[in-house]
């Protein structure tokens, strides 16, 4: 059988493929600390479960809107207002299985052939992977450790060119935990108005922050009308596997994804989406707990691994990954992650597997007790002494 062209332009998610090889070695009865996803390990608060199963009980197991439920869609711009991020209506709003579908829904409306798509690099590997398929041309916009992890306005305006079309931002971010100051998000506004791009804005992670308020591109004046907000309910509220993401719009892209909508997943599943609404509008108590959890556990892997010789690491301030540089070790990023899941048992996942400026890093999600990563830390430790 021979595959569609198109289908060799279509990348992965690496961070699935070392999950499965990990699992695979416990399996054998190997013990393995899981330090490769990017999942939170608490349960979604009860209280969402309890809405969904009573969703189910009043018999929501049949289609909805495309766009959403219209009390989840309100939901949405209250929750929005009510946290200080935006204010819009509920039908800018469209709720998708999953926040995936807002990437790929929004560059296959915008994207011609050839049209550039600018996305931070490292950084999630799905943005090249479906701008790639779209058959746009994905440009990387390096993220430097010597900036923070963030991208400097200046060399972002290098990158754009005529062919320009959509900047994707991502902030906390994945997998540097780096987070935008209003001044860089600022000068970046200024760029896609000048050149009349629109921009994507991934903030997936906006509550797992640690220092200070989130920023947002849509904070600047003359943003909203270009820019898509793409946020869902997996990390904030423990909810991965409930596949519950949202978007908002500006009003020419509502009906267009709405229609990819309808010919792709028809809608998003209606008890989920009851859970949603009771996600949002609280209590806020777990959420506040997985935050706290997450903090204790940033300050142990960041000093662990600055005690690691060879090693540096930023603190990270959102989101839940540490993003170590190995440089002085003298290994390649995926020889140094391949040896420290085959030789000590710990998952993670090298930089390059979030674009090629990932390379003399390695990602460690810190979703797991402070017990494992104490183990892993110690794993680490012993595999760079004895190399």
């Amino acid at each position: 059988m021979k595959l569609a062209q198109r289908m060799e332009r279509l990348g992965t998610e690496s961070a699935f493929e070392v999950l499965a090889k990990a699992k695979a070695l416990e399996a054998q009865g190997r013990e393995i600390v899981h330090l490769e996803i990017g999942e939170p390990d608490f349960d979604t608060p009860a209280h969402v479960i309890a809405a969904a199963q009573q969703a189910l009980d009043k018999g929501f197991t049949h289609y909805v809107p495309a766009p959403g439920i219209p009390e989840l869609r309100t939901a949405v711009t209250e929750f929005l207002e009510r946290t200080g991020r935006l204010q819009t209506s509920p039908d800018r709003v469209l709720i998708t299985p999953g926040a995936k579908p807002i990437m790929f829904f929004t560059i296959l409306a915008l994207c011609e052939e050839g049209d550039e798509v600018l996305f931070p690099d490292p950084g999630f590997p799905m943005y090249e992977s479906i701008a790639s398929f779209a058959s746009a041309k994905a440009v990387p916009v390096p993220l430097r450790e010597e900036n923070g992890f963030v991208i400097d306005p200046e060399e972002l305006r290098s990158l754009v060119t005529d062919r320009t079309k959509l900047l994707i931002l991502n902030s906390p971010h994945n997998p540097c935990g780096s987070a935008s100051t209003p001044e860089q998000l600022q000068a970046i506004a200024e760029i896609a108005i000048e050149h009349d791009l629109v921009v994507l804005s991934d903030e997936v992670y906006w509550a797992l922050r640690y220092d200070g308020e989130h920023h947002s591109v849509l904070d600047v004046d003359g943003m909203r009308e270009r820019t898509i907000l793409l946020d869902g309910w997996s990390k904030t509220f423990a909810m991965t596997g409930w596949r519950l993401g949202f978007g908002v719009f500006p009003e020419p892209l509502v009906e267009p994804v709405t229609r990819l909508m309808i010919n792709s997943v028809s809608c998003t599943s209606a008890f989920s989406q009851y859970a949603a609404i009771a996600a949002l509008e609280g209590p806020w108590d777990d959420v506040d707990r997985m935050l706290d959890a997450f903090r204790e556990r940033r300050e142990v892997i960041v000093s662990g691994l600055n005690a690691v010789p060879g090693v540096s690491c930023v603190e990270p301030g959102g989101a839940f990954y540490a993003f170590p540089n190995i440089s002085e070790l003298g290994l390649s990023a995926s020889d140094l992650a391949d040896r420290l899941l085959d030789e000590v048992g710990v998952a993670c996942l090298p930089g390059t597997s979030f674009g090629v400026y990932g390379e003399n890093h390695l990602r460690f999600s810190y979703a797991n007790s402070v017990e494992n990563i104490r183990r892993a830390l110690d794993a680490f430790t012993e595999l760079v002494k004895a190399h």
